[in-house]
């Protein structure tokens, strides 16, 4: 399957059921094939050491049939090209998980000699991790939005966010970000918003990731991630990975095609059940502060008084444990597992506090959820204590006698 694409044509709903689906009529099919071919036959070897050659020159996909499974896979290839067709870039190319896809660009970059990144916090806590650490021989440089440009470098290879961010969902203005950025490329990490709700390309981005374990695949059964970009990154990309072996297994491949069909209607769906759950966790005596961005989606962070192990042993209906984007709702606790390998410090001053939780809302019914919630917040009231809703409204507790306003800037949220 071909991964170029240009500004898609139709609505996002009908790219998201039909692309890399195209020629399946003319295949006599309806279901995309699954092709679990680890190697492929070629009686002529004279023709495909040209074609490795091609490839180790250019990164080009390769034309003809597959050679081995760690260069290409049509399964595969087909996600790849519904991906980028969703949001917007030349190519895309999938990895085993999106720690694999980060650290693909990261390489990529390095070996052109651009081995500093300037990153922006929070970001998911194993990102933080790997720049900090500098695992991969990477410099990081951590600025707010606005000193992106004076910490810019002769040899920044990226500039990197994520926005809404993880965990605090803190929006930014990735154009702004984008000009700020030069020629350095912007990667920004779409994750959580995904192209339903935002895409990164047309405002600037030069380079789009997602963990696509989460909502594109939809359903918390498979591990990958994917990275939007244009072809010519795009073959740095399939170097990289046919190099270090993180190759996106080709049933992995074949899920994530099938969870991209259903991706808008579950988004909206999942959102307009998170946006009603905020609302109601901003009234509630036992929450501090709620994060929800300007933006819609279907996370939702919220602060809580007292110990908030207590609300995750507390919760039945809503699933206790790491990851997001299923069709169930999951909720943790942000300092105790997915930011815990960042610096308790950067970790509190990035506004990852310990009394977060994150919530990733799914499916179940709205009022089913919000049951459970309570009963897990279960406490006594704090007459007058000041909550928020960042990117929303600003309240009391019940008897604190203000109404509720407008709040928190946009960018901002959560900080």
């Amino acid at each position: 399957m071909e991964t170029t694409a240009a500004t898609p044509p139709r609505s996002l709903a009908t790219e998201a059921v039909h692309a890399g689906r195209e020629d399946l009529a003319e295949l006599g099919l309806h279901a995309p094939p699954l092709d679990l071919s680890t190697t492929y036959p070629s009686y002529d070897s004279r023709a495909e050491a040209a074609r490795l050659d091609a490839f180790a020159a250019t990164g080009a996909r390769l034309e003809g049939p597959p050679v081995y499974a760690r260069l290409d896979n049509p399964t595969t290839a087909r996600f790849e090209a519904a991906l980028a067709r969703l949001e917007g870039t030349q190519s895309a190319v999938a990895f085993a998980s999106g720690m694999a896809a980060l650290t693909a660009c990261l390489l990529a970059r390095v070996a052109q000699g651009l081995r500093h990144v300037v990153a922006v916090r929070p970001l998911y806590g194993c990102s933080d991790h790997l720049l900090t650490a500098g695992l991969l021989g990477t410099e990081v440089t951590w600025v707010d939005p606005d000193g992106i440009a004076d910490a810019i470098r002769p040899d920044t290879g990226l500039v990197m966010v994520e926005s809404p961010a993880n965990p605090t969902l803190v929006e930014i203005d990735l154009r702004a970000v984008a000009a700020a950025c030069g020629d350095v490329p912007l990667l920004a990490d779409n994750t959580f918003a995904t192209p339903v709700l935002q895409r990164p390309a047309e405002l600037g981005a030069r380079i789009v990731l997602h963990s696509a374990t989460k909502y594109l695949g939809g359903h918390g059964d498979v591990l990958g991630g994917v990275v939007g970009c244009d072809e010519e990154f795009a073959r740095q990309l399939r170097q990289v990975r046919f190099a270090t072996g993180g190759v996106l297994h080709p049933l992995a491949g074949y899920l994530l095609l099938r969870g991209l069909a259903t991706l808008p209607v579950r988004m909206r769906a999942a959102s307009a059940s998170a946006a009603e759950l905020a609302g109601r966790l901003a009234a509630h005596p036992r929450v501090a502060r709620v994060h929800y961005p300007k933006l819609g989606g279907a996370m939702v962070a919220f602060e809580v008084y007292g110990e908030p192990h207590e609300v995750i042993a507390g919760v039945r209906l809503i699933t206790p444990a790491v990851s997001l984007g299923s069709v169930d709702t999951l909720i943790q606790h942000p300092a105790s597992i997915s930011h815990r390998i960042v610096d308790a410090d950067d970790r509190r001053s990035s506004g990852v506090g310990d009394r977060l939780l994150r919530m990733s809302v799914g499916l179940e019914d709205v009022e089913d959820l919000w049951r459970d919630l309570d009963r897990a917040l279960g406490a006594p009231p704090r007459t007058g204590a000041r909550r928020v809703l960042s990117g929303g409204t600003v309240g009391t507790s019940p008897g604190g006698g203000e109404d509720l306003a407008r709040a928190a800037a946009p960018g901002r949220a959560g900080r």
